[in-house]
Parts: C-alpha cells; sequence; structure tokens
C-alpha cells in the first residue's frame, strides 16, 4: 500500500475545488506540475493502464463487508463412495471335442479355479462347431479357449490366433486319431468299411475328418464314392455313441476323448472297438483371441502353469483329464498343417 501511494505522489495530483472535492487528475513529470499551458499533459498508454489499477485499487479498498458465507470444515460432509465398476467377465469357450453337457462337466472346476485366481467372474461360451469357436475369438467376443488342432492351424493362419499353451495328459502332449467300430463288427481296417455309414465329427476336425478321409485317399476314392451315407456329430463323445449304438458303421474319434468316455462309460469298452491308430498329432491347445492385452496373456500363462502346485488346482485338473499345462511351440502342429492340405486339395 505504502509503494501505491508513493507512486501515486510522484505521478499524479489532484486538483481540488473550493469545497475541497477532487475535480481532476494531473500528471507530474519528473516529481513536478507539467507546464504546458496549464493544461494537462497527454497520457500515454502506460500511464493509462497504471492510472486504470489506482482508480480500481481505491475502489476494491473503499468497499464494505464482504456478503461472501463463510463455510467451516466441521460442517463439512464426505462424498459418498462411487458405485463400484462391474468387472467384465473372462469369456472362455470350450470347443466341442466332446458334448456340451461333457464340456460343463469336466470344465467347470478348471473355470472355477480360475476365477477365483484371477479375482474375476468366468463366462463359459459354447458352440456347436469349431469354426464358430474361431470366429468368437477373432472377433474377440471370447478370450481363452480350447480348440482343436485343426481349429488353431486354421485360425493362425486365417488371423493369426495366439497359441498359448498345452495340456499334459498322461505324460505325453500328443494324441492320435482312433478309427472305431462295433465291437461286433468284422471290419479290420478302413477298406472293409466299403460301402458303410461313417460318422465325421467336426468339419474341420483332424482326428474325426482329416485323417479318415486320408486313408479314403489312400484307397484311390473320396468320401463320397467310398461310403453309402456320411454325417457329423460336431463332438467325438457323440462319435463313439454313435458307434456303440450302431447308428454309424465306424468313426474316427480324439484318443484322449475315447480313453476319456470309457473312464466315464465303462460298457462303451463292450460296445466299440479300435481297428487303426494314426501317427500322433500335437495336441489340442489352450488359445488367446489376437485382441488380447499382453498382460493378460501373461496372467494366464502363469495361473494355469501353476495349477498343479495346488491341491484346488490339482483336483480341477483331474476332472478334465489334464496332468498339468506345459508350454509348447507353433512347430508342434506342422503334421496337423500337411495333412489339412492334402485332403483339402482336390484328387
Amino acid at each position: 500500500m505504502a509503494r501505491l501511494t508513493a507512486l501515486w505522489k510522484r505521478r499524479f495530483t489532484i486538483s481540488t475545488a473550493d469545497g475541497g472535492r477532487p475535480t481532476a487528475i494531473r500528471l507530474l513529470r519528473g516529481g513536478r506540475p507539467s507546464a504546458v499551458g496549464g493544461q494537462f499533459c497527454k497520457v500515454g498508454v502506460n500511464d493509462t493502464i497504471l492510472l486504470a489499477l489506482v482508480v480500481l485499487f481505491l475502489l476494491v479498498g473503499c468497499r464494505g463487508p464482504s456478503n461472501t458465507a463463510v463455510i467451516h470444515v466441521a460442517d463439512l460432509q464426505p462424498l459418498p463412495e462411487a458405485p463400484a465398476t462391474a468387472v467384465k467377465p473372462l469369456r472362455v469357450a470350450v470347443a466341442a471335442i466332446i458334448s456340451p453337457r461333457g464340456s460343463v462337466d469336466s470344465y467347470t472346476p478348471l473355470l472355477q479355479y480360475l476365477q477365483e485366481e484371477l479375482d474375476r467372474p468366468i463366462e463359459l461360451v459354447q458352440r456347436r462347431t469349431y469354426r464358430e469357436v474361431n470366429d468368437l475369438l477373432e472377433s474377440g467376443d471370447v478370450d481363452l479357449a480350447f480348440v482343436c488342432t485343426s481349429a488353431y492351424v486354421v485360425g493362425k493362419r486365417e488371423f493369426d490366433m495366439q497359441l498359448l499353451l498345452a495340456p499334459q495328459v498322461q505324460g505325453d502332449t500328443v494324441y492320435y486319431s482312433l478309427l472305431i467300430i462295433p465291437a461286433d463288427s468284422p471290419a479290420r481296417q478302413m477298406s472293409d468299411l466299403r460301402g458303410a455309414v461313417f460318422a465325421f465329427t467336426d468339419p474341420i476336425s483332424t482326428s474325426g475328418r482329416n485323417y479318415p478321409i486320408s486313408l479314403v485317399r489312400q484307397l484311390g476314392e473320396t468320401p463320397e464314392t467310398f461310403f453309402s451315407r456320411t454325417f457329423h456329430t460336431y463332438s467325438h463323445d457323440d462319435a463313439i455313441r454313435a458307434v456303440a449304438n450302431r447308428v454309424a458303421d465306424g468313426a474316427a474319434v480324439d484318443s484322449l476323448v475315447y480313453a476319456f468316455a470309457l473312464e466315464r462309460e465303462p460298457e462303451l469298452a463292450a460296445q466299440t472297438r479300435v481297428i487303426h491308430q494314426s501317427p500322433p498329432f500335437g495336441i489340442p491347445p489352450v488359445v488367446v483371441s489376437p485382441d488380447v492385452r499382453p498382460q493378460l496373456a501373461a496372467e494366464l500363462k502363469v495361473v494355469l502353469l501353476d495349477m498343479h502346485t495346488t491341491p484346488e488346482g490339482q483336483a480341477a485338473l483331474q476332472a478334465a483329464g489334464i496332468d498339468l499345462f506345459v508350454t509348447i511351440e507353433d512347430e508342434a502342429y506342422d503334421s496337423v498343417r500337411t495333412l489339412e492340405t492334402a485332403v483339402n486339395t482336390p484328387p
């Protein structure tokens, strides 16, 4: 305040009338009134700004008591808590290698384990065909999936499906295609099934479609010319039952599913018989959508790899017929690619 007063006195003087009321503000030069015919000096831009600030200061200083409301801290109330944001569920698909009922029974303990370890709800998604599951992975509508080997090969080629892990079953990471027939059938090999009714599993299945077609191709035939009729069961356990109930004269199925089915339904062993086994193929893998964040993929990998180290994890793995999860390389599926190319190339 003292500085402003000194500045005021140095730059300006106030002329008063007889009554003592201010009549004009006169600019001073060098601390003395300007002598320009008794007139006021012309005020520059900087002087005008300074003058306005001084007047404003005086006006503000003359205001009466403020009417601003006083807020006492003691009277304040805490803000209400923001509603909790719903956690987006992890969407998991299980390809119809086994029937939907079998998938639910086998994989529910595993999915419950994942839900607890990730502290995130799990949503099981099921579709009839392998291709439909692939479509969900491509669109990002499914995050994690247990798929068939050929579904992985196709998905990797078409939209860069990401290989995560593989289950190890009975100490190995391979499986076979088994050619099965009713227990009382006289057939001994594929050539004996000429004119028979044959059950394929899925239209892109390695063990349930591509491999048996390769056997027919070796005989110089196609499925259309070799069999009297074919149909798709869309799951391996249903193909096994079709043969057991003589709905089909033969089928080719996943060796892991066949062993699992016989363990759960021992009567199937007396109703069916294996007459041929394929070379080994890479085991059906665990994959993620290409849209899944790398951090989530890494977290899923850690949880699955560690499952067998806890009693709860071991119980969940046992329910699905799995020893543990292990890492696997894409090259493990090269024989599946070779087979797929061969059977889909016109003869």
